[in-house]
């Protein structure tokens, strides 16, 4: 007799629900309201970050010895779909801490863990993460940064770019190499507070899209890095504790694009039942119509691939392969839907007036960011063949 098989279950536990409704509420009244103003201003949001620490919306997957949630990366991924569907700029500047506090806990020491990610838990600060350079992007053994011993301190040279929320943080997680000729084994990674000597800030870059998020340059001129410093106290522990943070941070931004590729659908649906072409509402043409169900269609499927990657993550299963399928799935498809949005819209749609523009615009940098979509195709590749046996 077949015994019976355990389903799948996909409903949120009653605790993530109200997550995501207080995540939902806070995105229409608290972000949804001053996203074009930040837009068109390159306004950052700290004080609307602020509000989002206040309630418990930030942070979420810092435990809670440190001051934390205590929560997981499924956590963060359903609050960063509400945020990135209230602003795609906003859902990636309250998101910085993520990233940069991921290789902390899992590769800090208790030392660091206790003054770093408490910090962030403990008042609305901003921590950014330093691993982009001028001369090297998604190759990040190009690195030019270096980090020598002097006794008691790191001595830190080099430049970074790119670096998401720069103008405002407390702190950098940053990767340098201490030993090049052992290649990405001789790379480590230091904790740099902003304030100390040495640290320079670029000018805020003026994006495509995202404006609302800070993103510039940053200069190490012989910054005295105190040994404490060292991320995890270990030298050569840098590349790792760098690409593990991904497979983490990977799920969440995978959400952003669920939330953005959402906006712009919602958008797009509202106008296509609004607007009339050749005496019926654009929805019941057949052409508008598919076009609104292939967006659906992408966004079921791009939040399901990021559920997965960010429950495997959670539960401590090895997710680099679909934390890739989540991310370039999700990223890839919400440049699509955000497009198809604007043709929807027609020619109100390349007007700034209308948010679909802005969504679109926001949308491009998911491709870009933490990995292209480019090299997403690189790791799953590398992953697929790794499982491949000879016959």
């Amino acid at each position: 007799m077949l015994q019976p098989v355990a389903m799948i279950g996909f409903e949120l536990s009653e605790e993530q629900e109200m997550l995501r409704e207080l995540a939902r509420d806070f995105a229409r009244d608290n972000v949804r309201p001053h996203a074009e103003k930040w837009d068109q201003k390159g306004e950052f949001p700290l004080d609307t970050i602020a509000e989002a620490h206040s309630l418990g919306l930030t942070n979420l997957h810092i435990p809670e010895e440190y001051g934390g949630a205590g929560m997981g990366i499924l956590e963060e991924a359903i609050v960063s779909e509400e945020m990135s569907w209230g602003d795609p700029g906003f859902g990636t500047a309250q998101y910085s801490n993520g990233l940069t506090a991921a290789p902390i806990i899992t590769g800090g020491t208790e030392e660091q863990k206790h003054k770093y990610l408490g910090m962030l838990a403990k008042e609305p600060l901003v921590a950014a993460y330093c691993v982009t350079e001028p001369g090297a992007g998604s190759d990040v053994s190009g690195i030019m940064t270096t980090a020598v011993l002097e006794g008691d301190h790191y001595i830190l040279n080099g430049s970074k770019m790119w670096i998401t929320g720069a103008g405002y943080a407390e702190w950098f997680f940053v990767l340098a190499y201490t030993d090049r000729s052992k290649g990405y084994r001789g790379m480590s990674a230091f904790i740099v507070e902003s304030k100390w000597d040495g640290v320079e800030l670029g000018k805020k870059e003026t994006n495509m899209g995202q404006r609302a998020s800070d993103t510039r340059g940053i200069t190490f001129t012989d910054v005295r890095v105190p040994v404490e410093n060292l991320v995890g106290g270990v030298e050569g522990q840098g590349w790792m504790n760098a690409m593990k943070a991904f497979d983490f941070s990977r799920p969440v931004v995978a959400a952003q694009a669920v939330g953005t590729s959402r906006a712009a659908y919602e958008h797009a649906l509202q106008y296509a039942s609004e607007r009339e072409s050749f005496g019926k509402k654009l929805h019941e043409h057949q052409a508008i119509q598919f076009m609104l169900a292939d967006m659906k269609t992408k966004i079921e499927a791009s939040r399901l691939l990021c559920w997965r990657s960010a429950w495997e993550a959670d539960h401590g299963i090895r997710n680099t392969e679909s934390a890739a399928h989540a991310k370039r799935f999700a990223a890839d498809s919400c440049m699509e839907i955000t497009t198809d949005a604007v043709q929807v819209f027609g020619g109100y749609g390349y007007s700034e007036e209308y948010p679909v523009a802005r969504l679109m615009r926001g949308a491009k940098v998911l491709q870009i960011y933490e990995g292209s979509s480019q090299v997403q195709r690189m790791i799953i590749g590398r992953e697929m063949l790794r499982h491949t046996r000879t016959p």
